[in-house]
């Protein structure tokens, strides 16, 4: 049986590395997490189009790691869509080998989150604005769709998104 890939994304301070952690416990597997905390938190907030790059490379490459450890599930805490929009809105453009990637079937399911809970602040994040996540909300709605990517949209209070969730995975399970 092939290990089956699901990515959680949406804007900032949506839950997504919560969710992703809780799902993971749920099932008694692994997950992905976002490379870009990492990559932040060792080379500052600060950041270029090669950064980016190199953030996306890496997340890859660890999504290919976590599925080496013959688990059913892999959750993927963010996706190369938040690069792809990241990009986009920092720079006003996307590398192609990014675009040819997301063209690459690789999820099974996309966890849209919904930027529904109060925002935490965070050093590394840079849109605190509720009508700027949700603008960001509708961009990754649109591209899932745009895509054709089976996705759920998760939404309400933590509770309500783990049932959410769990009901999303079983329907593709």
């Amino acid at each position: 049986m092939s290990i089956l890939r699901i990515s959680i994304t949406g804007p900032e301070s949506a839950g997504k590395s919560t969710l992703a952690a809780q799902l993971a416990a749920h099932y008694g597997t692994v997950f992905v997490p976002e490379y870009a905390r990492e990559y932040f938190e060792a080379h500052g907030p600060a950041y270029t189009l090669p950064d980016l790059e190199a953030i996306a490379r890496a997340q890859l490459a660890e999504e290919d790691l976590g599925s080496l450890q013959n688990r059913q599930l892999l959750f993927c805490d963010t996706d190369l869509l938040v690069i792809k929009i990241w990009a986009e809105n920092a720079f006003g453009t996307c590398p192609a080998w990014v675009l040819a990637e997301l063209n690459k079937p690789r999820y099974v399911l996309t966890l849209l989150l919904a930027p529904d809970l109060p925002w935490a602040p965070d050093p590394l994040r840079e849109h605190p604005d509720s009508a700027q996540r949700w603008h960001f909300y509708d961009l990754y709605k649109a591209e899932l769709r745009q895509r054709s990517w089976p996705f759920a949209e998760i939404s309400g209070p933590p509770a309500q998104r783990f049932v959410q969730a769990v009901a999303a995975i079983e329907s593709v399970r």
